[in-house]
């Protein structure tokens, strides 16, 4: 226990703290209505974190290496997951089919394969020594990005994206050359944006059906034009309708905890019980309205922090495939907490992604927290290492002959 990092264990702890406390507050009756029990729900989810916890715990002892090693073998399985949830065996909630169902138990490919894609990305682009190895290695890494990315895609437009956006960002950090990621990214954009208007031009407008594995695209156009067209609350004409629904009483969860520092204090939220996804897309307007402005600051601060402390952990550790796998996995907690608070204050579209930690679902709780647990494995090699280059100076020191000036 001598080199393990209790910064970390801090950050974790004072995430599942708001994970516990948002949990009792965001969870009205809408998260019981399908529920034999009404501390069903509750009780699972703790079995969860608690499970989280105990995988930080072990895994903050595994070598990186084997973490590394073990990542290549955890990609191939979420991409065999992955097709499965096209299959009889994938589920559907909430019009999205990215859940599959097996020996009883629900969870979501994508939250494996994002982990494991970051893993093995890092370890590919590590190994760039030359102009060679980087048209190699930042190939094979694309060519593997594209494939994950584009099965996931089919389901979740936003974690797509966002995971692409971290394999770009992989690759500046390693040194990738601009005209390759650069025109990558260009590309990307491109589709993206052709793909909008083709969806928006042929099948919207024309209030036509789009059958088949792309049928979720049609949601994906109907929520961009939907936010662009959005009207102000401080227009006359502003009303609440079933296409701003969620939107409008995020916003007003959010007037009700900022109008004082403290907020109305947990378990006395309204609008709990009137957002559909209180509890998962949008818990963090329930928890700007249950803790104010003070509350929501520590939250924010603290995804800040594991960002900032990844990239000292990373500044320091001599292993370049293990400092890309951190900077990766922070980034993934951090940009994905992002985007759920930008949903939930009205900035961006309704993404479905989940506020890690946090937003109720067993899967995103038990993949953050392995997350948490490789980053500490590596800072625990890092304080380890660290530690005995300075014995080793120290013996140096002892063994330099006093020089007599006398």
């Amino acid at each position: 226990m001598q080199y393990v990092d209790r910064t970390y264990w801090v950050m974790f702890v004072g995430l599942i703290i708001f994970a516990i406390i948002s949990l009792f507050s965001a969870s009205s009756t809408l998260a019981f209505q399908d529920s034999d029990s009404i501390f069903g729900p509750i009780l699972s989810q703790i079995c969860f974190i608690a499970l989280g916890v105990g995988l930080a715990f072990v895994i903050q002892f595994i070598p990186s290496k084997i973490i590394q090693m073990t990542g290549y073998v955890g990609l191939a399985l979420s991409f065999v997951l992955l097709l499965l949830t096209f299959t009889e065996l994938g589920v559907e909630i909430n019009g999205s089919k990215r859940w599959l169902t097996i020996f009883g138990i629900t969870f979501q490919p994508s939250e494996l394969a994002k982990l494991t894609l970051i893993i093995v990305v890092s370890d590919l682009l590590s190994k760039i020594k030359n102009d060679e190895d980087e048209r190699k290695y930042f190939g094979i890494s694309i060519g593997i990005t594209i494939v994950i990315c584009g099965i996931i895609l089919i389901g979740n437009l936003s974690t797509a994206m966002v995971l692409g956006g971290i394999v770009i960002l992989l690759a500046f950090l390693a040194r990738v050359k601009f005209k390759y990621w650069g025109s990558l990214l260009g590309a990307a954009m491109v589709f993206l944006i052709c793909g909008y208007f083709f969806v928006n031009e042929v099948y919207v407008k024309q209030n036509r059906q789009m059958d088949g594995l792309f049928g979720r695209a049609i949601t994906w156009v109907g929520r961009i034009n939907d936010k662009s067209n959005e009207v102000s609350v401080l227009d006359p004409n502003f009303r609440i309708t079933d296409d701003n629904y969620q939107s409008s009483h995020a916003k007003i969860a959010i007037a009700r905890g900022g109008a004082s520092p403290l907020g109305v204090l947990p378990g006395n939220s309204e609008q709990r019980d009137i957002l559909p996804q209180a509890f998962s897309d949008y818990i963090f307007a329930i928890i700007v309205e249950e803790s104010g402005l003070v509350g929501t600051g520590i939250l924010i601060l603290l995804y800040l922090a594991i960002l900032f402390r990844a990239c000292l952990t990373s500044s320091r550790y001599a292993d370049y495939s293990a400092m890309l796998m951190v900077m990766g996995l922070a980034l993934m907690l951090t940009c994905q907490a992002l985007v759920s608070m930008l949903v939930s204050v009205g900035i961006g579209p309704v993404t479905g992604q989940p506020l890690p930690m946090i937003s109720r679902g067993g899967t995103s709780a038990l993949i953050t927290s392995i997350y948490f647990g490789i980053i500490m494995s590596v800072s625990r090699e890092q304080k380890m290492l660290y530690t005995h280059q300075q014995t080793i100076n120290n013996q140096t020191l002892d063994e330099v002959p006093e020089i007599n000036l006398d």
